[in-house]
C-alpha cells in the first residue's frame, strides 16, 4: 500500500457508530466504553452530521466528583450538586459543536495533516453532506504501517512485526 496514494475511503472506518445530540451522557459514555471507541459522530433526526463526543469531552464533563474525594466537605457538597446535574447533561451539552470533516477521495496523507495541524483524533467522511464513514489516528498509523516494510533483524525474534 503507498501511504502517498492510498485514499481515505481505503482507510476509513465505514458506517460509524453515531449518537443522538438528546441521548444522556451516560448513554455515550456506555457505548463508548462497549464498543472501545474514543469519537463519537452525533447525528440528528435526519442523519445530518451535527457534532462529534470524545473522550476528552467527557473527561471534562466528569472531572468535578473525580475531584470531589479531595475537596474539604463544604465543597464536597457543591460536587453533589453537579453529580446531580451530570446526570441530566445531554449528548449537546458536551458535544464538539463545530467538526472538521473530511470527503473519502481525500489522500490519506491529507487527512493525518489535517489531523495533525488541528490536534485532533479523528475526521468525519462526509459524501454529499452525509456521513458514510470516520478516519482516526489509528486508522492512519495503520495505512502507514501497511506502507512500510517490515523491518527484519538477522534473528527471526527480533522481526518487529
Amino acid at each position: 500500500m503507498d501511504a502517498q496514494k492510498t485514499l481515505v475511503r481505503d482507510v476509513m472506518t465505514s458506517h460509524p457508530i453515531t449518537i443522538d445530540p438528546e441521548a444522556p451522557l451516560a448513554t455515550a459514555v456506555e457505548v463508548m466504553r462497549a464498543k472501545e471507541i474514543r469519537h463519537l459522530p452525533v447525528v440528528d433526526d435526519s442523519a445530518r452530521l451535527v457534532g462529534i463526543i470524545t473522550d476528552r469531552d467527557l473527561r471534562s464533563a466528569s472531572m468535578a466528583p473525580t475531584l470531589a474525594e479531595f475537596l474539604p466537605p463544604d465543597l464536597k457538597q457543591a460536587i453533589d450538586g453537579a453529580r446531580g446535574m451530570l446526570e441530566e447533561l445531554r449528548v449537546r451539552d458536551v458535544m464538539t459543536w463545530s467538526v472538521i470533516c473530511t470527503r473519502p477521495d481525500a489522500p490519506v496523507a491529507e487527512a493525518a495533516g489535517i489531523m495533525f495541524d488541528r490536534r485532533i483524533g479523528c475526521l468525519p467522511v462526509r459524501e454529499h453532506d452525509a456521513l458514510i464513514g470516520i478516519v482516526t489516528e489509528r486508522d492512519i498509523f495503520r495505512a502507514l504501517m501497511m506502507s512500510i516494510p517490515p523491518i527484519r533483524g538477522a534473528d527471526p525474534d527480533t522481526f518487529l512485526w
